[in-house]
């Protein structure tokens, strides 16, 4: 059973920042990409970031190219997302998910997260 948790949401002010993490269990980690997509009230599910299995491959949307990165730490079993001068286009759920196929569509990963709130005021 691969379990996502994911943690580090919360209210922040515009212009401030966020780390997101998501803790991984039931499965080999380090082997699988991974990637953090977000869905707000109203709103269709959208991909924000998502990394190769090594790290070294990384992608963003443009909506948050510049101001997010996204890492990991295989031997943590973690991913992360630092997100900077948040917007409050930004709030929305954020979700972690692993798949075994990186790319920037719902349907290249099979396992998420339970999601966190990410709320920005303006």
């Amino acid at each position: 059973q691969v379990m996502l948790v994911e943690s580090g949401g919360g209210l922040v002010q515009a212009g401030g920042s966020l780390r997101l993490s998501c803790a991984a269990s039931g499965r080999t980690f380090s082997s699988y990409p991974m990637a953090w997509f977000r869905q707000a009230p109203g709103k269709e599910r959208e991909f924000v970031a998502s990394i190769s299995w090594s790290g070294g491959i990384r992608t963003y949307a443009n909506s948050v190219k510049g101001r997010s990165t996204i890492s990991r730490d295989n031997a943590k079993n973690t991913l992360y997302l630092q997100m900077n001068s948040l917007k409050p286009e930004d709030t929305a759920v954020y979700y972690c998910a692993s798949g075994s196929r990186l790319g920037s569509s719902s349907s290249d990963y099979n396992y998420w997260g339970q999601g966190t709130q990410v709320t920005v005021s303006s």
